[in-house]
């Protein structure tokens, strides 16, 4: 009888254990989606843009040619531009297969600029949008003054091969 109730004890403080324990904290990691970018979107393209609709036709050109320098390290790609000097870090929010979805914020004064840009890449070319985001704030209260939007159509074709620094 004594093991029984030592039994019946044993297994009421084990349940009790398991049902008001302490909660324990939990690692959690992600993955990065840059390393599911596809090596062929790093090195050197000729990026051509063509406006395709906005709220501030006075403020974004109808046309632009660029140079985009992408560069992976680890899990950082770089976008940079040998001409300008330009350069950021992107964040990468989709990828499937040959498609990739990147964001780069860049702050400039009282104003932060926000490109996203969605490319499916065919080989040596790619075709895609850029959506910009050209948003205005008080120096005084941080307060919105005003907001201007475009987007692109985007063509590229690579001018230089992977850039890849892994």
């Amino acid at each position: 009888m004594l093991r029984v109730l030592s039994g019946i004890i044993l297994l009421t403080l084990m349940f009790q254990g398991m049902v008001f324990a302490e909660p324990q904290t939990v690692l959690q990691a992600g993955v990065s989606l840059a390393r599911e970018v596809p090596a062929a979107l790093m090195g050197t393209w000729r990026v051509s843009a063509k406006l395709k609709n906005t709220d501030s036709p006075a403020n974004f050109k109808q046309t632009s040619v660029d140079i985009w320098n992408l560069s992976r390290q680890n899990d950082v790609i770089n976008l940079s531009n040998p001409f300008t000097g330009a350069s950021a870090s992107i964040n990468v929010s989709y990828v499937n297969k040959n498609t990739v979805k990147f964001t780069k914020v860049g702050d400039y004064n009282n104003q932060k600029l926000t490109d996203c840009v969605e490319i499916t890449i065919s080989g040596d070319s790619f075709k895609g949008t850029n959506t910009l985001s050209l948003v205005t704030y008080s120096s005084a209260n941080e307060a919105v003054l005003n907001a201007k939007n475009a987007e692109y159509e985007l063509y590229g074709e690579k001018i230089s091969g992977s850039d890849v620094l892994e």
